[in-house]
């Protein structure tokens, strides 16, 4: 089947690609732009589109390995912004440059906001519309097609969990019927950083929530998208990190998401740092909480997610649920 669906592009065609995609990029001064192939995230007709404007119009930001000795991983980059902007730098450029180093392909996601008038279920539209996207390419840009991740930070981490748990069809979606649809939307496992997990009113992030879902949303709607009462039999592996001391997103969140996989039987590791902060991507202000992605990387091997040969910097951990206990550090985020 695959055989079928990723034949080869020719060079002509992905240079063309190349120039009008990264032409039409020039949007933003944060836009992670810089060594990265730039595509519109659909091709044509954009389901939903309120306006024809940079906002209106989501991108892909691909970043592929030059040296892979096989199809790699792939990683859908969800960056965080309480669904009211996108942190596109340090949860999106400096996240997909360092999986790149890693032999693994990053692909950061611009997806559309409520903010702009988008809220649900358009940026989970576009979150399944980017997962098609890299599946559909695997050939091309040298990707397992079996292992295709997404990965979200703070409401990025909310679209990822949502990626995971919500299949149902969406409507608008036939609005652009193209070789890409029949292409599955289901991610392979989920990597959910200090995530946005439920709309509870004990434990969501208010503005987060009242972002998506409206100020005023139906009970309803509030039960479907709090993510941790739809995990099911099809939810992926996921991997989840929080620090003890967040109080913008509580760590309850991924502790809630972790206890709901544990009921599922779905494979899950969750790591609390006992300091960090909230939104600190990879940056060393969060002290220990900043090195999440080496026990990432671990897992993704320890899952098989990453090829056999690819080195691992430091000893596999088993597959638990773990606290870290950190030391304070100097520097608090």
């Amino acid at each position: 089947m695959y055989e079928f669906m990723f034949g080869r592009r020719t060079m002509r065609y992905w240079l063309g690609i190349w120039m009008a995609c990264s032409a039409a990029a020039l949007w933003a001064a944060e836009s992670p732009q810089t060594n990265c192939l730039v595509l519109p995230l659909w091709q044509e007709t954009v389901p939903g589109a309120l306006g024809s404007q940079d906002k209106d119009k989501p991108m892909l930001y691909v970043y592929l390995p030059s040296e892979a000795p096989a199809p790699t991983a792939a990683v859908v980059i969800c960056p965080g912004g309480g669904y009211a902007h996108l942190a596109m730098d340090h949860e999106g450029r400096e996240i997909a440059e360092r999986l790149r180093r890693e032999n693994i392909a990053a692909i950061v996601l611009k997806y559309r906001l409520p903010g702009d008038g988008y809220r649900h279920p358009i940026p989970i539209l576009d979150a399944r519309r980017a997962i098609q996207t890299v599946r559909f390419h695997a050939r091309d840009w040298n990707i397992h097609p079996d292992r295709i991740g997404i990965l979200g930070f703070s409401a990025g981490g909310h679209l990822a969990s949502t990626a995971g748990t919500f299949f149902e069809e969406i409507p608008l979606a036939s609005a652009a019927k193209d070789a890409l649809s029949s292409v599955s939307y289901r991610p392979n496992f989920l990597v959910l950083v200090y995530p946005v997990i439920s709309m509870q009113d004990e434990w969501t992030h208010r503005s987060s929530r009242a972002n998506l879902l409206g100020p005023e949303p139906l009970q309803k709607l509030i039960e479907r998208l709090s993510n941790e009462r739809q995990i099911t039999k099809d939810t992926p592996p996921t991997f989840l990190i929080h620090a003890d001391d967040d109080k913008t997103v509580l760590p309850e969140n991924s502790i809630l998401f972790y206890q709901g996989l544990r009921k599922a039987g779905i494979p899950a590791e969750l790591h609390i740092y006992r300091k960090g902060g909230h939104g600190f991507g990879m940056r060393p202000t969060a002290g220990p909480a900043s090195g999440w992605l080496e026990d990432c990387l671990k897992w993704m091997k320890q899952m098989g997610f990453l090829h056999p040969e690819q080195p691992v910097s430091a000893a596999d951990k088993p597959l638990s649920f773990l606290v870290e206990q950190t030391q304070e550090s100097d520097r608090e985020s």
